[in-house]
Protein backbone atom coordinates (compact mmCIF):
# COMPACT_ATOMS: atom_id res chain seq x y z
CA UNK A 1 0.00 0.00 0.00
CA UNK A 2 1.75 3.23 -0.92
CA UNK A 3 1.08 6.88 -0.01
CA UNK A 4 -0.64 7.81 -2.72
CA UNK A 5 -3.65 4.80 -2.22
CA UNK A 6 -3.02 5.49 1.99
CA UNK A 7 -4.12 9.47 0.51
CA UNK A 8 -6.99 8.57 -2.21
CA UNK A 9 -8.99 6.27 0.87
CA UNK A 10 -8.60 8.63 4.09
CA UNK A 11 -11.47 10.95 3.15
CA UNK A 12 -13.87 7.39 2.23
CA UNK A 13 -12.07 6.05 5.37
CA UNK A 14 -13.18 8.83 8.09
CA UNK A 15 -16.41 8.90 6.94
CA UNK A 16 -16.75 5.20 7.75
CA UNK A 17 -14.69 5.41 11.19
CA UNK A 18 -17.38 7.93 12.26
CA UNK A 19 -20.27 5.63 11.52
CA UNK A 20 -18.84 2.33 12.83
CA UNK A 21 -17.88 4.35 16.51
CA UNK A 22 -21.25 5.18 16.92
CA UNK A 23 -22.72 2.23 15.57
CA UNK A 24 -20.15 -0.56 16.06
CA UNK A 25 -20.99 -4.36 14.04
CA UNK A 26 -21.25 -7.49 15.16
CA UNK A 27 -18.21 -9.51 15.23
CA UNK A 28 -17.69 -11.36 12.30
CA UNK A 29 -16.26 -14.69 11.46
CA UNK A 30 -12.48 -14.98 11.29
CA UNK A 31 -10.25 -17.24 9.01
CA UNK A 32 -11.37 -21.14 8.95
CA UNK A 33 -9.99 -22.21 12.19
CA UNK A 34 -10.60 -25.98 10.68
CA UNK A 35 -7.93 -28.66 11.61
CA UNK A 36 -6.75 -26.84 14.98
CA UNK A 37 -7.47 -26.93 18.57
CA UNK A 38 -9.96 -24.65 18.89
CA UNK A 39 -10.79 -26.03 22.37
CA UNK A 40 -12.38 -23.46 25.10
CA UNK A 41 -9.73 -25.00 26.95
CA UNK A 42 -7.13 -24.19 24.96
CA UNK A 43 -9.03 -20.38 24.61
CA UNK A 44 -8.84 -19.85 28.42
CA UNK A 45 -5.30 -20.72 28.61
CA UNK A 46 -3.73 -18.61 25.95
CA UNK A 47 -6.03 -15.72 27.74
CA UNK A 48 -4.82 -16.72 31.50
CA UNK A 49 -1.13 -16.78 29.87
CA UNK A 50 -2.02 -13.39 29.55
CA UNK A 51 -3.19 -11.85 32.85
CA UNK A 52 -0.77 -13.98 34.71
CA UNK A 53 1.62 -12.11 33.61
CA UNK A 54 0.22 -8.78 35.25
CA UNK A 55 1.97 -9.65 38.38
CA UNK A 56 5.85 -9.49 39.59
CA UNK A 57 6.84 -11.62 36.39
CA UNK A 58 5.44 -9.79 34.37
CA UNK A 59 6.26 -6.14 35.41
CA UNK A 60 9.63 -7.31 34.86
CA UNK A 61 9.18 -8.88 31.62
CA UNK A 62 7.77 -5.67 30.47
CA UNK A 63 9.76 -3.41 31.35
CA UNK A 64 13.03 -5.67 30.27
CA UNK A 65 11.09 -5.68 26.39
CA UNK A 66 10.72 -1.64 26.25
CA UNK A 67 14.75 -1.27 25.47
CA UNK A 68 14.98 -3.93 22.70
CA UNK A 69 11.58 -4.63 21.95
CA UNK A 70 12.35 -6.05 18.27
CA UNK A 71 15.78 -7.04 19.07
CA UNK A 72 16.12 -10.04 17.15
CA UNK A 73 18.40 -11.91 19.56
CA UNK A 74 17.89 -15.20 21.43
CA UNK A 75 14.69 -13.71 23.29
CA UNK A 76 12.97 -12.60 20.40
CA UNK A 77 11.18 -14.92 17.31
CA UNK A 78 10.02 -13.21 14.84
CA UNK A 79 8.47 -14.14 12.04
CA UNK A 80 9.83 -13.63 8.41
CA UNK A 81 9.21 -11.09 5.67
CA UNK A 82 7.59 -13.16 2.35
CA UNK A 83 7.55 -12.90 -1.08
CA UNK A 84 3.79 -10.69 -1.97
CA UNK A 85 1.09 -12.63 -3.57
CA UNK A 86 -1.94 -11.64 -5.10
CA UNK A 87 -4.28 -10.19 -3.00
CA UNK A 88 -1.53 -9.47 0.21
CA UNK A 89 -1.81 -5.71 -0.29
CA UNK A 90 -6.04 -5.66 -0.39
CA UNK A 91 -6.28 -7.87 2.69
CA UNK A 92 -3.72 -5.68 4.93
CA UNK A 93 -5.18 -2.17 3.67
CA UNK A 94 -8.55 -3.70 4.98
CA UNK A 95 -6.89 -4.64 8.29
CA UNK A 96 -5.45 -0.74 8.23
CA UNK A 97 -8.68 0.90 7.71
CA UNK A 98 -10.51 -0.67 10.22
CA UNK A 99 -7.51 -0.15 12.78
CA UNK A 100 -7.98 3.56 12.01
CA UNK A 101 -11.77 3.81 13.11
CA UNK A 102 -10.66 1.82 16.11
CA UNK A 103 -7.92 4.19 16.90
CA UNK A 104 -10.83 7.04 16.41
CA UNK A 105 -12.72 5.55 18.59
CA UNK A 106 -10.04 5.17 21.13
CA UNK A 107 -8.31 8.34 21.02
CA UNK A 108 -9.96 9.56 24.51
CA UNK A 109 -8.65 6.42 26.61
CA UNK A 110 -11.68 7.64 29.01
CA UNK A 111 -13.48 5.61 26.34
CA UNK A 112 -11.26 3.18 26.20
CA UNK A 113 -11.12 2.00 29.92
CA UNK A 114 -14.94 2.77 29.86
CA UNK A 115 -15.34 -0.40 27.17
CA UNK A 116 -13.68 -3.17 29.37
CA UNK A 117 -9.54 -1.82 28.42
CA UNK A 118 -7.39 -2.17 31.60
CA UNK A 119 -4.23 -0.69 31.33
CA UNK A 120 -1.29 -3.33 31.55
CA UNK A 121 1.01 -2.71 34.08
CA UNK A 122 0.27 0.84 35.25
CA UNK A 123 2.19 1.83 37.99
CA UNK A 124 5.63 0.32 35.68
CA UNK A 125 6.85 3.19 33.67
CA UNK A 126 7.07 1.93 30.07
CA UNK A 127 7.40 3.95 26.79
CA UNK A 128 3.84 2.07 25.15
CA UNK A 129 1.11 1.68 27.51
CA UNK A 130 -0.52 -1.65 26.55
CA UNK A 131 -4.58 -1.05 27.54
CA UNK A 132 -5.60 -4.40 27.16
CA UNK A 133 -9.59 -6.07 26.79
CA UNK A 134 -9.18 -9.52 28.23
CA UNK A 135 -12.33 -10.75 26.23
CA UNK A 136 -11.15 -9.85 23.06
CA UNK A 137 -7.82 -11.52 24.03
CA UNK A 138 -9.95 -14.36 24.32
CA UNK A 139 -11.79 -13.82 21.05
CA UNK A 140 -8.56 -14.09 19.13
CA UNK A 141 -7.69 -17.56 19.87
CA UNK A 142 -11.07 -18.54 17.71
CA UNK A 143 -11.18 -15.71 14.85
CA UNK A 144 -9.66 -12.61 13.99
CA UNK A 145 -11.39 -9.39 14.39
CA UNK A 146 -9.56 -6.18 13.27
CA UNK A 147 -12.15 -4.26 14.76
CA UNK A 148 -11.20 -5.82 18.57
CA UNK A 149 -7.96 -5.79 18.89
CA UNK A 150 -6.43 -7.07 22.30
CA UNK A 151 -4.23 -3.90 23.23
CA UNK A 152 -4.87 -0.23 22.44
CA UNK A 153 -1.14 1.04 22.53
CA UNK A 154 -0.50 4.67 23.98
CA UNK A 155 2.16 6.66 24.85
CA UNK A 156 1.92 8.90 28.37
CA UNK A 157 2.28 12.96 28.20
CA UNK A 158 1.72 13.81 32.17
CA UNK A 159 -1.19 12.61 33.04
CA UNK A 160 -3.27 12.11 29.31
CA UNK A 161 -2.58 9.23 27.03
CA UNK A 162 -2.14 9.41 23.59
CA UNK A 163 -3.42 6.69 21.41
CA UNK A 164 -0.42 6.03 18.82
CA UNK A 165 -1.78 2.14 17.53
CA UNK A 166 -3.05 -1.12 18.70
CA UNK A 167 -1.91 -4.67 19.19
CA UNK A 168 -3.41 -7.83 17.77
CA UNK A 169 -2.65 -11.29 19.14
CA UNK A 170 -2.68 -15.09 17.91
CA UNK A 171 -2.33 -18.49 19.89
CA UNK A 172 1.44 -19.36 21.10
CA UNK A 173 0.53 -22.75 18.71
CA UNK A 174 -0.16 -20.35 15.51
CA UNK A 175 2.22 -21.51 12.43
CA UNK A 176 2.93 -18.94 10.12
CA UNK A 177 0.77 -19.86 7.69
CA UNK A 178 -2.26 -19.15 10.36
CA UNK A 179 -0.25 -15.96 10.96
CA UNK A 180 -0.65 -15.48 7.03
CA UNK A 181 -4.13 -15.72 7.09
CA UNK A 182 -4.63 -13.21 9.54
CA UNK A 183 -2.47 -10.67 8.44
CA UNK A 184 -0.10 -11.61 5.21
CA UNK A 185 3.62 -11.90 6.19
CA UNK A 186 4.53 -10.12 3.25
CA UNK A 187 3.91 -6.91 4.84
CA UNK A 188 3.34 -8.00 8.88
CA UNK A 189 5.89 -9.45 11.18
CA UNK A 190 4.62 -10.94 13.95
CA UNK A 191 6.82 -11.41 17.01
CA UNK A 192 7.07 -13.80 20.24
CA UNK A 193 9.07 -13.48 23.23
CA UNK A 194 11.16 -16.38 24.03
CA UNK A 195 13.71 -17.92 26.63
CA UNK A 196 12.89 -15.40 29.42
CA UNK A 197 14.98 -16.54 32.84
CA UNK A 198 13.36 -14.90 35.77
CA UNK A 199 15.99 -13.70 38.28
CA UNK A 200 15.16 -15.52 41.99
CA UNK A 201 15.10 -13.61 44.61
CA UNK A 202 16.78 -10.84 46.29
CA UNK A 203 18.71 -11.09 42.57
CA UNK A 204 16.59 -8.79 40.59
CA UNK A 205 19.16 -5.96 39.95
CA UNK A 206 20.68 -8.41 37.58
CA UNK A 207 17.93 -8.21 35.45
CA UNK A 208 19.12 -4.78 34.53
CA UNK A 209 21.83 -2.47 32.51
CA UNK A 210 23.80 -3.69 29.53
CA UNK A 211 25.68 -6.51 31.29
CA UNK A 212 22.45 -8.46 32.70
CA UNK A 213 22.04 -11.77 33.27
CA UNK A 214 18.17 -12.49 33.76
CA UNK A 215 14.98 -10.84 31.85
CA UNK A 216 14.35 -10.23 28.00
CA UNK A 217 18.03 -8.24 27.87
CA UNK A 218 20.02 -11.18 29.97
CA UNK A 219 22.74 -13.33 28.60
CA UNK A 220 20.57 -16.30 30.14
CA UNK A 221 18.42 -17.71 27.63
CA UNK A 222 18.55 -21.74 28.06
CA UNK A 223 16.70 -22.93 30.78
CA UNK A 224 20.14 -25.47 32.02
CA UNK A 225 21.40 -21.86 32.73
CA UNK A 226 18.86 -20.47 33.81
CA UNK A 227 18.50 -23.46 36.33
CA UNK A 228 22.15 -23.09 37.27
CA UNK A 229 21.82 -19.47 38.72
CA UNK A 230 18.46 -20.32 40.39
CA UNK A 231 16.21 -18.68 38.42
CA UNK A 232 12.59 -19.61 36.80
CA UNK A 233 12.87 -19.90 32.78
CA UNK A 234 10.18 -19.29 30.97
CA UNK A 235 10.17 -20.39 27.37
CA UNK A 236 7.64 -18.60 25.91
CA UNK A 237 5.29 -15.98 27.18
CA UNK A 238 2.81 -13.88 26.39
CA UNK A 239 1.06 -15.28 22.66
CA UNK A 240 2.15 -14.34 19.04
CA UNK A 241 1.57 -10.19 18.37
CA UNK A 242 1.93 -7.94 15.98
CA UNK A 243 1.84 -3.88 16.14
CA UNK A 244 -0.26 -1.72 14.09
CA UNK A 245 0.34 2.36 13.96
CA UNK A 246 -2.82 3.20 11.80
CA UNK A 247 -2.55 6.82 11.99
CA UNK A 248 1.04 7.04 10.59
CA UNK A 249 1.09 8.19 7.09
CA UNK A 250 3.74 5.23 5.10
CA UNK A 251 3.93 1.35 5.08
CA UNK A 252 7.23 1.61 6.71
CA UNK A 253 5.48 3.21 9.41
CA UNK A 254 1.97 1.58 9.92
CA UNK A 255 3.91 -1.29 10.09
CA UNK A 256 6.95 -0.83 11.92
CA UNK A 257 8.45 -3.21 13.97
CA UNK A 258 11.11 -0.53 16.32
CA UNK A 259 8.54 1.88 17.67
CA UNK A 260 9.21 0.58 20.80
CA UNK A 261 12.79 1.82 20.39
CA UNK A 262 11.89 5.67 20.59
CA UNK A 263 9.75 6.97 23.46
CA UNK A 264 9.09 10.02 21.21
CA UNK A 265 8.37 8.93 17.83
CA UNK A 266 5.95 10.47 15.96
CA UNK A 267 5.50 13.58 18.49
Amino acid sequence: MGIRTATMVSAVVLIACTTWAQNPPSPQPGMDMSGHDMSEMSAKHDTKDMSAMDSEGGAHAMHSMEGHHMDMGPHMKMTALRDPKAGDEQRAREVVETARCVAEKYKDYHTALAEGFQIFLPNVPQKMYHFTNYSYAFEAAFSFNPERPTSLLYEKHGDDYKLVGVMYTAPKRFTEEDLDQRIPLSIAQWHEHVNLCLPPAGRKREALGPHAKFGLEGSIATKEECDANGGIFRPLIFNWMVHLYPLEKTEAGIWAVDRGHNQNHGN
